[in-house]
Order: structure tokens, then C-alpha cells, then sequence
């Protein structure tokens, strides 16, 4: 072997260290809860709308992750997840969908190694409950 194919072939795991902020593995499991079929929302009522609101104000920022915490430690996350479900869903069935997906999304996109997801279901969302948003 050549001297640069020798450097070439250096192991570069030790040159430096990457964390990952649980911000961003809170919105990995966001979106991939939020992509799952049967999820309406996440977060109670109550959080949806501070979410809103906080949209609304300039500086308030653009992505919230209502809904979500997480727990990251050096090799591992932990992920809590809030849900409103639509109405007609089978629950248990979309908990496992939610459940799958969040793994997946964060395992790879952050190599942390998942080892719970937790899901509470919140609500379930009816379709008369849209009509009420908007008359009020």
C-alpha cells in the first residue's frame, strides 16, 4: 500500500466528537409521528394552541414540537409522544405504526440507538370538530 493510501484508509471516528441536540431528535420524531396514518395532531388541545400562537409572533419560531419529549443520552433516546387520533382508528394499531416510524427516523438519521417510545393518546379527533374550528 502507498503512503496516501494508507492515509486514506485512517480511521476518522477519532478526530472529533457529534452530539445531536434533543431538539432535533424531538423533531425527527415529529415528523415521523406526524406522517403516520391515523395521527390528526400532537400535543392536548392546549399545546396545539400555544403552538399556534407561537407561529404567529415574529421570533416565536417556525417548527414547534408540541407533543414530544425526548431523552438523548450518548448512544440512546428515549421518546414521549402526546397524540389526537382520528376518529374510526384503530388505536393500538396506529400506536404500532407511530411507533415504527419514530424509530426508524431517529435511528437512522441519528444513529442513537431508540430504546422506548411511549405514546399517549390525548383525544380523538371527530370530523363535527373541524366544522366548530371554524365557526369560531
Amino acid at each position: 500500500m502507498t503512503e496516501s493510501a494508507e492515509r486514506g484508509a485512517r480511521n476518522t471516528g477519532n478526530l472529533g466528537r457529534t452530539t445531536i441536540a434533543d431538539g432535533v431528535v424531538a423533531k425527527i420524531a415529529y415528523l415521523a409521528a406526524a406522517e403516520s396514518d391515523g395521527v390528526h395532531a400532537l400535543g392536548s388541545g392546549f399545546s396545539r394552541s400555544v403552538g399556534a400562537l407561537r407561529k404567529r409572533v415574529p421570533g416565536g419560531g417556525t417548527t414547534t414540537v408540541h407533543g414530544v419529549k425526548v431523552e438523548v443520552g450518548e448512544k440512546q433516546a428515549a421518546v414521549d409522544l402526546d397524540l389526537v387520533v382520528d376518529y374510526g382508528e384503530v388505536i393500538p394499531e396506529v400506536g404500532r405504526a407511530v411507533r415504527r416510524n419514530v424509530i426508524s427516523a431517529v435511528e437512522v438519521m441519528t444513529g442513537l440507538q431508540v430504546v422506548e417510545v411511549n405514546i399517549a393518546v390525548s383525544d380523538v379527533w371527530l370530523p363535527e370538530d373541524e366544522e366548530e374550528e371554524r365557526v369560531q
